[in-house]
């Protein structure tokens, strides 16, 4: 694995992120949100925890970088991201809405906007390190069998 590489995919999926982030859970979603307070902070606590959330964000796309690097079976970037996007956007989809609802006050509705936000955002996020991260020729022919 070729960590500058794994970085560089990072920060272009946390700028990705961060845009979906901002237009889907940040806009269009806020008033879903609201109908939660007992479990959301309002909209103008929000921002002193911002730094916060960027911060385990960007650690945590490096680490989600690093996991493509390790599964990346030598396609094309785009199908290799698009997999991986796939496949952590069902994980999200699945564990992260499924525990939500089990665990938070929250309707069924909310649930299935948690999955269908987080594999939208997944998507994209897998389809941006695909795109960007780019393995060692060795790597490649490895994968490959050659």
């Amino acid at each position: 694995m070729n960590y500058t590489r794994i970085a560089i995919a990072a920060l272009v999926a946390f700028v990705v992120d961060s845009l979906y982030g901002f237009l889907v859970w940040g806009m269009a979603l806020s008033g879903e949100f609201g109908r939660y307070p007992q479990i959301y902070r309002a909209a103008a606590d929000q921002t002193s925890y911002l730094p916060l959330m960027f911060a385990g964000t960007l650690i945590g796309l490096f680490f989600a970088a690093c996991i493509y690097a390790k599964g990346y079976e030598g396609g094309s970037g785009m199908a290799e991201g698009l997999r991986f996007g796939v496949l952590m956007g069902l994980f999200m989809a699945a564990y992260g809405a499924g525990v939500n609802y089990g665990i938070m006050r929250i309707g069924k509705k909310m649930a299935l906007t948690y999955a269908a936000g987080w594999f939208g955002e997944w998507l994209l996020v897998g389809l941006a390190i695909g795109l960007v991260y780019k393995p060692a020729t060795a790597a490649i022919k490895r994968a490959a069998g050659v």
